[in-house]
């Protein structure tokens, strides 16, 4: 026979199982391996939703109501209470009525049913002609009993008004403790609703003001809430009325709730703390309830994140980019000159690749170190969809002998303008691209120099659109004094799948180009010299040379590696870096540590044969694409004696130093 507690179990599991028609609730085709799954219990439970203040706000405060009205309609409870002040009132009665009519007409649109209570801006009164009760009878005849109670799923609902004014003189003043007493009538009423509701699983009772708080209502509630202890079954209290939100813990098991505002006045706001705008989500169950406070709009459609919105919001925050269009000189001089000094009107240009139009706030970093001063200080802009929009800043910058700088940074706020609400997309911040100066690089450096790399964070780059090489024959080579050859080190390098580069992994030279042929198939095809080619410490002229029919690896002007070469470069839209190689995303990897110089890329084969002299300075000719002397730093740039304005961009701490040139490297 089963032990008593094992046939406990087995009924209560035996019961989640099999519904009240007798019904499995559980159906499945496969045998079970483990522990019955726990299903939820099928008793009564229900939702409802708490308003706070509407009034008391701008006008617009209306909006947050329709807001929390949308919310509501997602969560589908099955009934929704406000704790008071509806409309804004303190006025006659026309302009009352109206008010009325626009709360309501909010309120229409929620899928279930709502039920009001009266606060002080619902009946208090302004103005000529005051009848007696203010605007009692208006709200009773607009919205409803000034006290009631109702019933759903075994629990009651019981809505006090707290707003009937001094018992003597009839007096309203929510400031006056002796206005804030609940009438005979109304306590007598409270009494008897509360014993028909003494079978109840749960009471809930609602008023606009929070009277607990006795330094400031006086002492009446305490009565009022002896009269709710002794029916055992009264579970939450919920107000209204201070425009923030505060739970004053449970006594004698009946929890008070104050909620804080859909529209009404903040004075000011820390959601942390209770001062927003919110409602209440209450949870109903046989055994108790859970309260969760929800801002108005946090409650998201689904239904409304559609795929075509993912995906522009999506492609708006991955290729977002500022694009400098024009620096013209705002005064008498350069706009960017050779000493660094900077007096420009920058056009700043953003294209929207969404489907919607997305607007931007641009705001230029301030006091970043560089030096850079702009005005205004932001702008806003925008953008329609697919297609740019562009604004304008003044750009100064005192001139620095150095000649060192960053460029400015940019944070740009975007918000996408979805059809009918405004997504924000989280801040980015970007470097302003501006150009270097027209005459940079046509000038020679004042002094000889070579690149420094720390094979951590340090290379150059060269953007692709800078060096178009055309298909066919070319040369790339370089100076370069490596402080170690360990694993994949890359001179200078844009492969990825694609493209071009001159590697010393281990020390062993090599020249990399990736071919297809006529079928778009193909790889890389590569001059690899013997490892220990490269020794570390010492000055090597490494070149690689494609003429069409193989590619070649010389090292100090010796060939030192051939293979047989035919067909169309493929190539990629990643930088060219100098002492690194890109990854998958464009970014460097296998950095180099050492010196480089002499960077030079060239159309056509420059070196045939098995042997040259290399020149310990290149020189530019008419099939130069890029040469890189990397004499001296300006600013971010590097020059390119070209004369193609291919100049690149130093990354991490790449810095050019002063170096005597040996007469034999």
């Amino acid at each position: 026979m089963l032990p008593r507690a094992l046939l406990t179990t087995f009924a209560a599991l035996t019961t989640l199982l099999v519904a009240q028609d007798g019904a499995p609730r559980l159906v499945t085709s496969r045998e079970a391996k483990a522990p019955p799954l726990q299903l939820p219990k099928e008793e009564d439970a229900f939702g409802f939703v708490v308003f706070g203040d509407r009034t008391g706000g701008p006008k617009e405060g209306i909006e947050v109501l329709r807001q929390a009205v949308a919310d509501t309609n997602l969560l589908d409870p099955d009934l929704v209470l406000t704790v008071g002040d509806l409309i804004n009132g303190y006025n006659g009665h026309d302009e009352w009525h109206a008010q009325a009519a626009e709360y309501k007409a909010a309120m229409a649109q929620l899928r279930m049913p709502w039920f009001p209570v009266a606060g002080n801006h619902d009946v208090y009164w302004r103005g000529p002609g005051k009848p007696a009760g203010e605007h009692e009878r208006d709200f009773e005849a607009v919205f409803g009993p000034l006290w009631y109670a109702f019933r759903h799923k075994q629990c009651w609902f019981v809505v006090l008004y707290s707003d009937e004014g001094d018992p003597q003189t009839g007096r309203k003043d929510f400031e006056d403790p002796a206005c804030q007493r609940i009438s005979d009538a109304q306590f007598a009423w409270l009494r008897d609703t509360l014993q028909q509701a003494k079978g109840a699983r749960h009471v809930f009772v609602f008023l606009h003001h929070p009277r607990w708080l006795t330094r400031q209502y006086g002492d009446d509630w305490n009565r009022v809430h002896t009269l709710l202890a002794a029916n055992g079954n009264v579970t939450a209290v919920f107000a209204g009325h201070i425009h923030r939100m505060r739970f004053d813990g449970v006594r004698d098991g009946i929890q008070y709730y104050t909620v804080a505002s859909v529209g009404a006045y903040l004075e000011f706001e820390a959601p942390q703390a209770g001062f927003l705008h919110q409602y209440h989500v209450v949870t109903v169950r046989p055994e108790g309830i859970t309260v969760a406070a929800l801002p108005v709009g946090g409650v998201l459609d689904p239904q409304a994140i559609t795929g075509e919105l993912s995906e522009d919001v999506d492609r708006v925050h991955t290729e977002l980019q500022p694009r400098v269009t024009a620096c013209e000189p705002a005064g008498a001089g350069p706009a960017i000159g050779l000493d660094g000094a900077v007096d420009a009107v920058v056009t700043v240009s953003f294209a929207n690749p969404a489907g919607r139009a997305i607007e931007l706030e641009v705001i230029p970093a301030v006091d970043d170190g560089a030096g850079f001063a702009f005005a205004p200080d932001h702008q806003h802009l925008i953008v329609a969809p697919g297609s740019a929009a562009a604004t304008t800043f003044l750009v100064r910058r005192t001139a620095d002998p150095a000649g060192l700088f960053a460029l400015p940074q940019l944070t740009v706020r975007c918000d996408y303008l979805a059809a009918h609400r405004r997504v924000p997309l989280p801040p980015r911040e970007f470097e302003l691209p501006l150009p270097p100066p027209a005459e940079f690089g046509r000038t020679p450096a004042p002094r000889e120099g070579v690149l420094l790399l720390d094979g951590k964070q340090a290379c150059l780059a060269v953007a692709a659109e800078s060096v178009p090489l055309p298909d066919g024959p070319f040369t790339l080579e370089a100076w370069v004094r490596g402080e170690r050859f360990t694993g994949r080190t890359a001179l200078v390098a844009k492969t990825d799948d694609s493209d071009y580069a001159l590697f010393g992994s281990d020390g062993a030279a090599e020249f990399s180009v990736f071919l297809a042929g006529a079928d778009g198939k193909g790889g890389y095809v590569q001059a690899e010299a013997p490892k220990g080619t490269l020794q570390p410490g010492r000055w090597h002229h490494v070149a690689g040379v494609f003429d069409g029919q193989e590619v070649r690896c010389y090292v100090d002007g010796e060939l030192r590696a051939r293979a047989a070469a035919a067909g169309t470069r493929r190539t990629n839209a990643w930088p060219l870096f100098i002492g690194a190689d890109p990854n998958g995303q464009g970014k460097p990897m296998s950095r180099f540590a050492g010196a480089i110089d002499e960077v030079r890329l060239s159309r056509g084969a420059r070196y045939a044969g098995e042997r040259f002299a290399p020149p310990a300075r290149h020189t530019a000719d008419a099939d130069t694409l890029l040469l890189l002397h990397l004499d001296a730093d300006f600013g971010p740039w590097t020059a390119d004696a070209s004369g193609r304005g291919a100049h690149a961009r130093r990354l991490g701490t790449a810095h050019c130093s002063v170096e005597s040139r040996p007469a034999v490297r």
